[in-house]
């Protein structure tokens, strides 16, 4: 399902809903004329979106091997003749893999510099693509709105390495993650931060563009900040909510994910 384009400058970002609650981005750079695709995870939704605009897919974005990332990328090759990038250890997990890219590496969009961010704990080779001119981060599975990616293959500090990574960015950024789960999340945070003022303003938008069933993506990375309690293991009116005070953030973030693995 489409929903709604987002434009920044010269560069539109439509996300499109995939299998129950992905979503995979589709770019346009009106300058360079390039298309891409971030993380589809099937072809179809994808196939019908750029028929009606009749646009051609040049780039196929995957931030990492999971199938409900990939799973559309080899009918997207076939059809449109794309390029996939992906993580240089990824390249054997990720399916028609073209170009690898590695930690902190400037790749080219069209003219558009693109940052590649290496951020492991869901995945070992979970990668976050960063338009720095433009302010938007696909952040796959690891930074959701309100919430955190599971940790399957890292461990909780890579975890919490890559989200400062993240948590670093410019505060403007626009974060684009891989899935609607944000009213849920928006639960957990309430159960376990609700005397936040930020957080309970962003949970009545949430529930506004739920009920209306927009997607709540993207979100700005400065609400996140605010609001999102896996980014604020390192505040004191946190540690204390848990009855963690003077603890490091690390064992504050390892008692937030185990809650919210519970959950």
């Amino acid at each position: 399902m489409e929903y709604f384009l987002y434009n920044d400058l010269s560069m539109q970002v439509t996300p499109i809903q995939c299998l129950t609650d992905n979503y995979a981005y589709i770019m346009v750079d009106d300058n360079s004329k390039m298309v891409g695709v971030v993380d589809p995870s099937e072809a179809a939704p994808i196939i019908t979106f750029l028929e009606k605009k009749n646009l051609k897919l040049n780039y196929i974005l995957n931030t990492h091997h999971h199938f409900d990332h990939i799973g559309g990328n080899l009918e997207l090759k076939k059809k449109y003749n794309s390029k996939v990038v992906g993580f240089i250890n990824d390249k054997d997990r990720i399916p028609g893999i073209d170009i690898t890219v590695t930690d902190n590496q400037i790749w080219s969009f069209g003219n558009t510099p693109v940052k590649v961010l290496h951020i492991p704990g869901h995945t070992l080779g979970h990668i976050c693509f960063f338009f720095e001119k433009e302010k938007m981060a696909f952040t796959g599975d690891t930074l959701f709105s309100l919430g955190c990616g599971r940790i399957f293959e890292g461990d909780h500090k890579q975890m919490l390495t890559s989200l400062n990574k993240i948590k670093n960015l410019p505060k403007d950024t626009m974060i684009y993650c891989g899935h609607e789960y944000t009213y849920k999340n928006a639960e957990f945070c309430m159960k376990y931060d609700g005397n936040n003022i930020d957080l309970k303003k962003k949970f009545e938008k949430i529930k506004k563009l739920r009920s209306k069933n927009l997607p709540t993506i993207p979100s700005s990375l400065e609400e996140e900040q605010k609001s999102n309690i896996f980014l604020r293991c390192d505040q004191n009116d946190l540690k204390i909510k848990l009855n963690m005070k003077n603890q490091e953030d690390f064992k504050v973030f390892r008692k937030v994910r185990d809650l919210k693995d519970s959950f």
